[in-house]
């Protein structure tokens, strides 16, 4: 079976570099072994997406050297390949959750969530650990509830444990508890992430996703729905991220590194590629290189296991090219 493995950017800001190395790094891990590499755009938090930030990281991505086979600007047999176009299939999902006793209705405001996230205990890395309180409602309480406001819709974590090998931080094994029940749909009708990546990437045919470890945590509750939807779990990898000088990571909303304004201040494409390859462990120095350059020795055990700091004076020497 040929490997599938995508990168799925949200388009509510421009393509930044810490945004740019994974693209590279996956885009990567498909070219060295002849898989097949797929581009969609996650819009589903319509609120905070744009179509003119899509395109422009399409067109930042092929600047970069980086092409895919299958896109929403060039289709495939496993399209739509922009989620807010994929609703039909997340509700199907939603039904088969329902009708197996999975979902539950929630009505706790957001105010409860953070008095949650305040207790002792009450936050897990995926935030507020939600303790069950409308899964113990009786059927009157939750009629009266939903006669006042729509809910969001909870998946009922079973009590088990998940075990993993994630290719970059090896064997895995987390309490499915620990983070409570989470939300599948928004009470706004916002399909969560965590629902649609799943039932996209199964949809898709993905068998390898390397994202950032900022997603690690997340990984148990997206393999409870796999299983839950009798559908086939990918591999995973996780690489750290990369970080400013304070030690936290780099946003998307720091205009100062992202790609298309480093394009607009005359930065070559290869010197770009050159500072991602070398802040992955690919080259020994920050020399500029064509992505297509990088297959041949691509290695996924090379790539840091800590985050990587990008200091400010590699941030001008990057631009300053």
């Amino acid at each position: 079976m040929t490997r599938r493995g995508r990168f799925a950017p949200t388009p509510s800001g421009p393509l930044h570099i810490g945004n740019a190395r994974t693209a590279l790094l996956a885009w990567l891990q498909m070219r060295s072994v002849g898989g097949t590499f797929v581009l969609r755009m996650e819009d589903i938090d319509k609120p905070r997406s744009r179509p003119a930030l899509a395109e422009q990281i399409v067109d930042d991505l092929r600047w970069l050297g980086l092409d895919w086979e299958e896109g929403p600007d060039v289709g495939g047999p496993y399209g739509p390949y922009v989620q807010s176009l994929r609703e039909d299939l997340y509700e199907g999902a939603l039904e088969k959750l329902r009708g197996d006793g999975l979902l539950y209705p929630c009505y706790c405001s957001r105010a409860e969530l953070a008095a949650i996230a305040s207790a002792p205990h009450g936050l897990s890395s995926e935030g507020p650990v939600y303790p069950g309180t409308c899964r113990k409602l009786a059927p009157e309480q939750l009629a009266a509830k939903a006669a006042v406001k729509p809910p969001s819709l909870r998946f009922v974590v079973p009590d088990t444990t998940i075990r993993f090998d994630d290719a970059v931080f090896g064997p895995q094994v987390i309490s499915a508890a620990a983070g409570g029940d989470f939300v599948v749909r928004r009470a706004d009708g916002l399909y969560a992430y965590q629902l649609a990546v799943v039932v996209d990437d199964a949809a898709m045919r993905i068998t390898d996703v390397l994202r950032g470890d900022d997603l690690l945590d997340s990984t148990p509750r997206q393999l409870m729905l796999y299983e839950a939807l009798g559908l086939p779990a990918p591999r995973f990898a996780h690489v750290p991220l990369l970080v400013g000088s304070d030690g936290r990571r780099l946003s998307k909303r720091d205009g100062a590194i992202s790609v298309a304004e480093m394009r607009a201040a005359g930065t070559a494409p290869e010197r770009i590629v050159g500072w991602l390859a070398f802040w992955s462990g690919l080259t020994d120095k920050p020399e500029p290189v064509k992505a297509a350059e990088l297959i041949d020795g691509f290695d996924l055990a090379r790539v840091p296991r800590e985050p990587v700091t990008v200091t400010e004076a590699a941030l001008r020497e990057l631009s300053g090219g």
